[in-house]
């Protein structure tokens, strides 16, 4: 079987997602060298950090993590956009796994009892084909040992254009798209929202408040990447 590998690589040799080079035979997905200039952030004690500050007078976290810098050019954007746009999902297993770790080492998140992404809409799901954040998902919930919950939380409607918005008419239309399934199953819970790219926050925040009809719960945030 590894010889079979072995010639596939020799005539269809991988790339790195970032620079394109050719990928050594240790390497996954991006290079050591991107790998190494990642614009990774500093999530202090998972307090009080860029992820809970972003968030600070809207939501009251018990911790909260992000692992990249995204930038509208770079790297970590080419990595998102394969993720999200490209059906590589190959990339969440990626990010899932060495953000996991590193999670993981700092014993911060071991008392979570679920893991929750933000969901994605019926009708998008269907088009797009995959949730970008299940195999991130379903990596943090190996190297964590926590339960991956995919249906808990639902979007009830698709996201429409909100360009022309200000915040609070965002916020309303955005609390209208998400619910919950099982408020029981949440009760005296700490459950783990994870999800792709932080701009404004909105979507977590309107998640977050869907989370709260849940008794006695406690939430935290991951992210994999984190505007600056």
């Amino acid at each position: 079987m590894k010889g079979l590998q072995d010639l596939f690589n020799l005539f269809y040799p991988s790339v790195c997602l970032c620079c394109e080079q050719y990928l050594l035979d240790q390497e996954k997905i991006i290079c050591i060298e991107c790998r190494l200039d990642l614009p990774f952030i500093d999530n202090g004690d998972s307090t009080s950090n860029l992820l809970t500050q972003t968030l600070e007078g809207r939501v009251l976290l018990e911790k909260g993590a992000s692992f990249l810098y995204y930038h509208p050019v770079g790297k970590v954007k080419k990595l998102i956009h394969q993720l999200k746009y490209k059906n590589n999902e190959s990339v969440g297993v990626f990010l899932g796994e060495w953000f996991g770790q590193k999670l993981l080492e700092t014993g911060k998140f071991s008392e979570i009892d679920y893991i929750i992404p933000v969901p994605l809409h019926e009708k998008k799901l269907r088009q797009r084909g995959y949730n970008q954040l299940t195999k991130f998902g379903e990596s943090l919930s190996t190297i964590l040992n926590i339960e991956y919950l995919e249906d808990v939380l639902i979007r009830s409607s698709a996201t429409k254009t909100q360009t022309f918005k200000n915040r609070v008419e965002r916020f309303k239309n955005l609390m209208t798209n998400f619910s919950i399934t099982d408020t029981i199953l949440l009760k005296n819970k700490h459950v783990l929202l994870i999800d792709d790219v932080v701009t404004t926050g909105a979507t977590l925040e309107a998640c977050y408040k869907q989370l709260l009809k849940a008794e006695n719960i406690k939430i935290s945030i991951v992210t994999i990447a984190l505007t600056e």
